[in-house]
């Protein structure tokens, strides 16, 4: 068995540019905005992220390379965790369907094609990095159960020391729950909080929540959600989607679920992630609690 990488400092590797550096922003603590590149001075070792079905699907299918050379860029220095939706998506056109059927029963066959062509595309593209993947189909019974959860546990963990890239995704074949699970955004939060993830990424296709739908007057971008903060007033919009089931709302109610435990939240577009990586200050920080178990 391999050992586990050092972990090196990256915040030399960070790309000049006319965006804010980690360096700009670890000096002023209120200008502290979204960025997943390890700061001087830190030690996290491992970064959740999760990526939605319309991030993947249908036209977008052409994002899952850019998508996997950015996780393969951390992947150098932090053990990464990819939660992914998508499986009903992929499987859609295979089975000559176009929109997301209602049907439980046939959610679940189409499912069953989908997450077998998902995970080909996946290690296709980690092929190119030298990368290996290794899957990991959970249920909600998994995260409930105390057993079922320390195994889920041991083998994340075991998949991450062997130097693998873990993708994770809901076991819609035979999980019910999952039809309504929020588009894997509380699966992202719950896997984050198992493995004491010290970050995850939420990405969709919203660049930042906002204060009410975008198309409303006096709509605003939300930089920054402080530990505790309600959210008062804000007016999430329906996702526009037609073949995922998360929306603005299902990404705050996982953020929450997340940073209560200590970990620290990015929200933006899967097309800007490669902007949070190189440091750039981006869509929405949700910021931890700064005493976890407390």
């Amino acid at each position: 068995m391999r050992r586990p990488r050092p972990v090196r400092n990256c915040s030399a590797n960070v790309r000049q540019g006319s965006g804010p550096t980690t360096r700009d922003l670890r000096s002023s603590p209120a200008n502290r905005r979204p960025t997943v590149v390890k700061r001087e001075g830190e030690h996290a070792r491992r970064i959740v992220v999760k990526v939605g079905s319309s991030s993947i699907s249908g036209a977008n299918h052409g994002q899952i390379d850019p998508l996997v050379d950015q996780l393969a860029r951390l992947h150098k220095d932090f053990q990464v965790v990819l939660v992914t939706s998508g499986a009903i998506a992929t499987g859609l056109p295979h089975v000559g369907l176009l929109d997301r059927p209602t049907d439980l029963a046939l959610q679940q066959a189409v499912a069953a094609v989908g997450q077998h062509a998902l995970i080909v595309r996946y290690q296709r593209a980690l092929d190119r990095h030298g990368i290996v993947a290794g899957q990991v189909l959970l249920t909600s019974y998994d995260m409930d159960d105390p057993v079922s959860r320390k195994n889920a546990q041991r083998a994340l963990d075991m998949l991450m020391d062997l130097d693998t890239l873990p993708i994770v995704n809901e076991n819609d074949t035979v999980a019910t729950q999952e039809i309504h699970f929020g588009d894997n955004d509380r699966l992202a939060a719950l896997v984050a909080r198992l493995i004491n993830a010290e970050r995850l990424v939420l990405l969709s296709d919203i660049e930042a929540l906002r204060t009410a739908p975008p198309d409303q007057p006096g709509s605003e971008p939300i930089s920054e959600v402080p530990y505790g903060e309600s959210l008062a007033g804000v007016e999430f919009g329906a996702s526009s989607s037609k073949v995922g089931s998360g929306g603005a709302r299902t990404k705050v109610e996982a953020a929450r679920l997340a940073a209560e435990a200590g970990v620290e939240v990015l929200v933006t577009a899967t097309p800007r992630f490669g902007d949070l990586v190189d440091g750039r200050a981006i869509g929405t920080r949700f910021a931890p609690n700064p005493n976890p178990g407390a």
